[in-house]
């Protein structure tokens, strides 16, 4: 390691040599599931326990149907908050919210204060409790609040359980929240979440009544998301700037076997990850996050963990809960826990499937269509409101889950397409067909799956196959919207999804209002307002392959369907007129908070195509040119010392290294050329721009870095390679 060729690749030799001889992190003895579940979470159970009745009975209405809670009630919790939190430790409280970053943010406040004679004492009141005063200005606010007027608030959301939070040091006791600016603009992502979830609960309701349901309990949307994720060593991302600071690599040759084998889908996982799995999984129990599934996923190095279906409003707050967890404990255990979209290149890239539903305590999942949907009703106009929801807004759906990094994935082998489609599966497709052409066929069931094998257990099929290159797949009693990103928070696809739901519910209700008045029974309306529907809104229905050229050319063309395979052409989708109406409209988001997301997301979009730029550029110039600088000279060296004892090498390999760096370095420069633009119409020629000359030019530079990885010798890489980051754990 002493010679200079020999230093440039000392971090990634060193890192090696850490990564395989680490020693197995020690886990505590696990404890019964039935000892752990929720014993962090200050939820009904022990609010019950700890407060009156009417205390209770106040705060459990709160929870269940969204009635306010009185102040002197709001006391009394808190009180009962408080001591339950110190009797786990907790000197500290803090509210968390959600403000328009993807990630969740606190401000801890100590239980402390003094009194007169100076002794310290604990507090904390209903007041506290519910309003706490962060930094409204340094947050993204898409110029809703200017530097100078920073006041914003946080209040407590008591339909989403308060709950410890562990460090090494001790406890903090964490209080769900929403975050607001001093005039009453949503800075988050809660505050139109839960706006959502009320108004797909009034639109569903009428539609009920005019069904003839008479007790009808509130309605919420519930979810359960599926989260991909990579694990890297600690030690390999520490010599990968570009890992460090944007989660992907930037460069990086494909290895000679990747994903080709299938053999890592669903295969045994390593037992070093598995111990991370255990550890990480038994902290979500006590959170109270009903972690039910894990696996190894289709890449090497990727792994997916899968809840169980919760309100919506406590699931996007469990997601964020889990994301914060999971990095935490995959650095415990030496891993670099990545959430980005597509971190390796010519690999599967992660999601978060959202598997979306709507029901309530008393029609159950308005989403299931039992064993026979065409005499399902509620079912069929629910579902139908589905589809005209997705048809009508498709491109506000793409618009909710556009990212830089998400732009990789869309369309890709293993993501759904940028066109908006819903796949019902064959069985629902030709129920909703009949009622279309004005016939209802009985439908039929997928038969019984026979092995021939005694030892095996024959049982029911599904009726129908899944489509796993739709964006939009209804999977027996849900929605899967598996195009939203694995480093997205879950409330901007849940808050559109229940928006659009509630927008086609009201139109139902208007429909099957005025079939009701010429006197058809229920049936004969519903029949009506479905093929209607179906006549309208049925060209979003599609049962075939997403990913072929063939689909791509008709949705656009016969359809009508839009295509926007970039974030710089959906992000506008904010400002159009029939979405600002939608919101507007629902009461969801107002035109202004409409448009601040627009300008947040934008300038997110910008700023990091901006960071990985300028990382291709220091990377190119301080990493890779010396190296293969280096090595070109040292083989130059050893040519002409051959020549002159009269031995021949064919010097073409290190005629290639010197052409592939000088390009290197002249893309980079180019690169830092259009970086320095700055002279645009408008956001929307930013981000293009963005899209096409700066990532244009880092593909180029990756090109140009990618083989000379192939041609310097492996001794002197600086860089840790794939085949060393995906399988060696």
């Amino acid at each position: 390691m002493e010679s200079g060729i020999m230093t440039a690749n000392h971090v990634r030799s060193q890192a090696i040599t850490e990564v395989l001889t680490r020693p197995a992190v020690q886990t505590a003895e696990t404890r019964p599931l039935s000892e752990t579940w929720a014993t962090d979470v200050f939820n009904l159970t022990k609010m019950e326990e700890a407060l009156s009745k009417t205390a209770f009975k106040a705060v459990k209405k709160t929870v269940t149907t969204g009635e306010p809670l009185d102040p002197a009630t709001a006391d009394i919790v808190a009180a009962a908050m408080k001591t339950w939190a110190m009797s786990k430790g907790a000197k500290f409280f803090s509210h968390v919210f959600y403000p328009l970053t993807n990630i969740t943010a606190e401000k801890h406040d100590g239980f402390i204060v003094t009194n007169s004679d100076g002794q310290a004492i604990t507090e904390f009141t209903g007041s506290l409790l519910i309003k706490g005063e962060p930094d409204g200005s340094s947050f993204p606010n898409g110029s809703l609040r200017m530097t100078n007027a920073a006041r914003g608030y946080t209040a407590w959301d008591p339909t989403s359980p308060a709950y410890i939070m562990w460090t090494a040091n001790g406890a903090t006791l964490m209080i769900p929240s929403v975050f607001m600016s001093w005039t009453g603009e949503s800075l988050d992502k809660k505050i139109p979440l839960l706006r959502s979830i009320s108004a797909m609960d009034v639109s569903a309701r009428r539609v009920l009544t005019l069904m003839g349901e008479t007790d009808i309990a509130p309605l919420n949307a519930s979810c359960g998301p599926e989260q991909e994720y990579f694990l890297v060593d600690q030690h390999f991302a520490a010599a990968r700037p570009d890992l460090l600071l944007s989660g992907r690599t930037l460069f990086g040759a494909p290895p000679a076997k990747g994903q080709e084998f299938d053999d890592h889908y669903f295969g045994a996982i390593p037992e070093r990850v598995q111990v991370f799995m255990q550890a990480f999984e038994e902290k979500l129990y006590r959170l109270g996050i009903p972690a039910k599934t894990h696996h190894n996923e289709v890449a090497p190095g990727q792994f997916e963990i899968a809840p169980y279906h919760e309100a919506a409003n406590v699931a996007a707050d469990h997601q964020q809960l889990l994301m914060t967890v999971m990095k935490a404990t995959a650095a415990e255990h030496g891993f670099l826990c990545l959430l980005h979209e597509k971190p390796f290149a010519g690999l599967n890239g992660s999601g978060k499937h959202v598997n979306w539903s709507v029901g309530n305590a008393t029609q159950g999942n308005l989403l299931d269509p039992g064993t026979s949907p065409e005499h399902n009703l509620n079912f069929l106009l629910f579902c139908g409101a589905v589809i005209r929801g997705v048809h009508k807004y498709g491109p506000l759906l793409r618009a909710v889950i556009a990212s830089a990094s998400n732009d990789h994935r869309l369309g890709a082998n293993e993501a759904p397409p940028a066109i908006l489609s819903v796949y019902l599966g064959d069985q629902l497709e030709g129920v909703y067909n009949d009622i279309k052409a004005g016939k209802i066929s009985v439908s039929s069931d997928g038969g019984v799956m026979d092995l021939g094998l005694s030892q095996i257990l024959n049982f029911q099929r599904d009726p129908g196959d899944r489509n796993r290159t739709s964006p939009f797949a209804f999977t027996g009693n849900r929605f899967e919207f598996r195009a939203v990103g694995s480093s997205q928070s879950i409330s901007g696809p849940l808050t559109a999804l229940n928006t659009m739901l509630a927008d086609s519910l009201t139109w139902v209700a208007d429909q099957l209002e005025t079939q009701l008045e010429k006197g058809l029974t229920r049936p004969e309306a519903v029949a009506v307002v479905v093929k209607e529907l179906m006549e309208l809104h049925g060209d979003a229905v599609f049962g075939g392959d997403g990913y072929s050229s063939e689909w791509h050319e008709a949705a656009v063309a016969e359809r009508g369907l839009r295509n926007l395979p970039t974030s710089a052409e959906a992000l506008p989708v904010y400002t159009e007129p029939d979405v600002i109406d939608l919101f507007e409209r629902t009461g969801v988001l107002s035109a202004v908070e409409l448009n601040a997301r627009y300008e947040v997301y934008s300038e997110q979009y910008i700023n990091s195509i901006a960071v990985e730029a300028r990382l291709v550029v220091d990377m190119a110039r301080t990493v890779i040119y010396p190296a293969a600088l280096k090595y070109a000279a040292d083989l130059a060296t050893t040519y002409a010392a051959a020549n002159e004892v009269g031995i021949s090498f064919d010097t073409a390999q290190v005629k290639i290294i010197a052409e592939n760096a000088n390009l290197l370095l002249s893309t980079a420069t180019q690169l830092e050329s259009a970086l320095e633009s700055h002279d645009f119409a408008d956001t929307k020629a930013h981000m293009e721009h963005s899209a096409t000359s700066i990532r244009g030019l880092m593909e180029t530079a990756r090109g140009y870095a990618d083989a000379l990885e192939a041609q310097v010798d492996d001794a002197v890489w600086p860089l840790p390679k794939y085949r060393e980051m995906l399988f060696i754990k």
